[in-house]
């Protein structure tokens, strides 16, 4: 293989050695524009099939027109810089497939889920190198994950190659997240994993009209693609804002009313919690969670509180789907929740609103209010819960905004898909405003 001369960047060097070293197999780069993620991953693929003959490596990306007009235009760039013909590359249009003259071959992969293809049963008969996802947050964790059983699979124990993934990504409030960012943060990153957070800035081949342009973007923009920070999602059919969620552990509480409610969200797996939350109107007081626990130990729990602190069973909502209906049963007087109940009517006219069921109408109502600044939290609520937490309400998202058709929201399954786990906590803190949705009674003594 002739020497290939490509001037990488500091941070693009720092993943070419996780790349090729012989214990990392799955690494995260980027977390901004400008990083270099997708000439770092086609050169990596292009120096792989270079050195190795026979091998076979992945370039995928969500839409594989997307992946043709861009990443691949990347891909025939770097031929360019490093000085290789690019007629020594054969690419087959038909079948997306190019080659090498060693026998090194490329697919061009389209990764989204396919109404015909919903279990990605077409990477079944893949055999591979190694891959690199582009714009990894734009495809689905499933898709990712079946990709990842696919490599190892051709001349790895010939050339004694590790089976690798390269995702090159921006900042997301998905997969990308829990699996990189969030474990890079804390500390905890699996030892055969790497994340390398590479900004605009760490890239001296940018121009300063590229970065003047992300500086004077929008705040969501300029803090994701210019300051790599994953805590912004760009999404427009989140419900909830990041500030104003994290507005609600640093205000003040408004004047408390004492009158004092519970919500509970009941776990169903082994996996997920039972979340208790006391409430002095919208005032969090205090955030109980557990795992594993029988419900009968939970309504037990419940009812000690729930006499310690004065709350009156009629100001109890229970998650009643599930086993969370045992608890309903053993407390009387306690409300239940039911998520797919149709919506509660509305005003004078009791008119029905046009929500899909009673937890989209909750959830509409709750993030209303928080991004109004209403609800406050106590300052001292664990960190588990807050992270959690406003990770739970980030996932709340609009389904197919642009349908004419009931407001709902993104399945909870989707959701558990991105977490790992159920969002009990968001669960948990929505259910405040069932009592707010419940039609009032007032009395007329006159």
């Amino acid at each position: 293989m002739p020497d290939l001369i490509f001037n990488l960047t500091e941070k693009q060097a720092i993943a070419y050695d996780y790349l090729t070293d012989s214990t990392t197999t799955e690494i995260g780069y980027g977390g901004a524009a400008g990083g270099g993620k997708t000439a770092l991953g086609c050169f990596w693929v292009i120096s792989q099939c270079l050195a190795y003959p026979g091998t076979r490596y992945a370039i995928g990306r969500k839409e594989l027109k997307r992946l043709r007009i861009t990443t691949l235009m990347t891909f025939f760039e770097i031929f360019q810089m490093i000085g290789f013909p690019p007629e020594k590359f054969n690419l087959n249009n038909q079948i997306n497939v190019g080659q090498f003259e060693n026998g090194s071959q490329v697919i061009l992969l389209d990764m989204a889920r396919q109404p015909s293809d919903p279990l990605y049963t077409r990477y079944g008969s893949l055999e591979l190198t190694g891959a690199f996802v582009d714009e990894s947050n734009e495809t689905e964790a499933e898709s990712i994950d079946i990709l990842k059983t696919r490599l190892g699979r051709c001349k790895n124990k010939k050339y004694k190659l590790k089976p690798k993934l390269l995702e090159t990504f921006n900042p997301s409030k998905n997969h990308v997240y829990f699996h990189y960012y969030k474990p890079f943060k804390d500390g905890s990153l699996d030892a055969h994993k790497i994340f390398i957070p590479a900004l605009a800035t760490d890239n001296p081949h940018l121009t300063e009209d590229y970065l003047d342009q992300l500086r004077n973007a929008d705040k969501i923009t300029r803090e994701r693609l210019l300051n790599g920070n994953f805590e912004y999602d760009d999404d427009p059919t989140r419900l909830f804002e990041f500030d104003a969620m994290q507005d609600m552990f640093v205000k003040k509480p408004a004047q408390l009313s004492e009158v004092k409610y519970i919500t509970v969200d009941v776990a169903r797996f082994g996996v997920d919690y039972s979340v208790v939350i006391l409430w002095d109107d919208f005032h969090v007081e205090q955030v109980w969670y557990f795992k594993k626990n029988k419900t009968t130990e939970l309504s037990a729990f419940i009812e000690t509180k729930s006499v310690l602190h004065n709350v009156r069973k009629s100001h109890i909502v229970i998650d009643e789907d599930g086993i969370g209906g045992a608890c309903v049963d053993e407390l009387d007087g306690v409300k239940g929740f039911i998520a797919n109940t149709k919506a509660i009517p509305q005003g004078k006219a009791h008119e029905v609103p046009n929500y899909a069921n009673l937890k989209t109408q909750v959830n509409f109502a709750c993030a209303k209010a928080v991004n109004a600044g209403g609800p406050s939290i106590y300052k001292d609520i664990p960190t588990e819960a807050r992270e959690k937490l406003i990770e739970d309400l980030e996932q709340v998202k609009q389904k197919d905004p642009d349908k004419d058709a009931k407001l709902r929201l993104v399945g909870k399954e989707d959701v558990k898909e991105v977490l790992g786990r159920s969002p009990d906590f968001g669960d948990a803190f929505i259910m405040r405003w069932f009592f707010e949705i419940k039609p009032k009674i007032i009395f007329d003594f006159g």
